[in-house]
């Protein structure tokens, strides 16, 4: 091995995004007991299911990290809306209502936050219902929940040996300055960003899709770590099959879209699900497959490295107590 992919695996170890992942093992354990009965925790919402067969309710919240509020105030407000929407609708759900818990020096440092909420609210269709203010903090920060119904779900839980890992990303886009950030949101038309999110619900009602999740802070691959994890599985992942747009594939691995989704689809299923995705002009590829056991292993060029053995060390502790081999765990 010439040892640049080694590099990049180890880069990515050693990454913001991978780091705070791995904080939710530190929590899970703490909480586990107070969850209902069969409603696990490490997928991208909270959810419960509703009486008569009804769907599910589906609640969604993130915090922002300071810097990036301070640095990009009104795109951290549209941010804190846009991936709370993103929740949802990895899980097969459509989104109902926006709250937010926000502290400030004063109004006026309130005010940027304040209207990136609003702008990415209005654009998505989506009620900004209020929530808590203090505007008399240190310093801002900002959390938004979101709150969301689902038909029929997509889990984290259910991947399986066999399955073909797709990732789709909106590649319409451009970085955020310097930042990790690709907007291919606060530029696009809002009709098509609300069709967008629905057709991860559409694929869910379909019974197109097994398993997902959004792609995050921890980049793809971090987000592929988590729903492996969940579902008890390994995978192999082709980084050259990776929708991407030019430049540092590092970068591009840290990096969160503003659409994007890794999901498990059985074979028989994955060409429908790409098709539907590029009807809609978004970019979506089959990188890899569902393995047996814990290891997630990524190729590049000829070259194959282990990027983690979840056996070996969990990556938010979220795996269930036994492999899942394709049957009933």
């Amino acid at each position: 091995m010439s040892g640049e992919l080694q590099a990049l695996v180890d880069a990515l170890r050693a990454s913001r995004g991978f780091a705070h992942k791995q904080d939710i093992a530190a929590v899970l354990g703490r909480i586990a007991a107070a969850a209902p009965a069969g409603v696990p925790n490490g997928d991208d919402c909270a959810v419960l299911p509703l009486p008569g067969g009804g769907g599910y309710q589906l609640l969604a919240i993130e915090g922002l990290m300071p810097d990036f509020v301070a640095a990009l105030p009104w795109f951290a407000g549209y941010s804190a809306v846009m991936v709370n929407l993103s929740d949802i609708a990895a899980m097969g759900g459509r989104p109902l209502g926006v709250v937010d818990a926000l502290w400030a020096r004063d109004a006026e440092q309130a005010g940027e936050l304040l209207a990136g909420m609003r702008a990415a609210a209005e654009r998505y269709g989506v009620p900004l219902l209020g929530g808590h203010t203090n505007l008399r903090a240190a310093s801002g920060q900002l959390a938004v929940a979101v709150l969301g119904h689902a038909k029929r779900l997509i889990s984290s839980f259910d991947a399986r040996r066999g399955d073909r890992l797709l990732v789709a990303t909106d590649l319409r886009g451009a970085w955020q300055g310097e930042h990790p950030f690709w907007n291919a949101s606060t530029e696009a038309d809002p009709n098509r960003l609300r069709g967008d999110l629905a057709l991860l619900p559409e694929l869910a009602e379909a019974g197109l899709c097994r398993a997902g999740k959004d792609i995050s802070m921890a980049g793809v691959l971090g987000s592929l770590l988590m729903l492996l994890e969940c579902s008890g599985v390994g995978g192999r992942v082709d980084l050259a099959a990776l929708p991407r747009p030019a430049g540092d594939m590092l970068r591009w691995l840290c990096a969160f879209p503003s659409y994007g989704y890794v999901l498990s689809v059985a074979p028989a299923d994955a060409a429908a699900v790409r098709a539907r995705f590029a009807d809609r002009g978004i970019a979506c590829a089959d990188v890899g497959t569902v393995e047996p056991g814990t290891r997630l292993r990524v190729a590049l060029d000829g070259e194959e490295a282990l990027l983690w053995d979840l056996g070996a060390k969990p990556f938010i502790g979220a795996a269930p107590a036994a492999l899942h081999d394709g049957v009933a765990a």
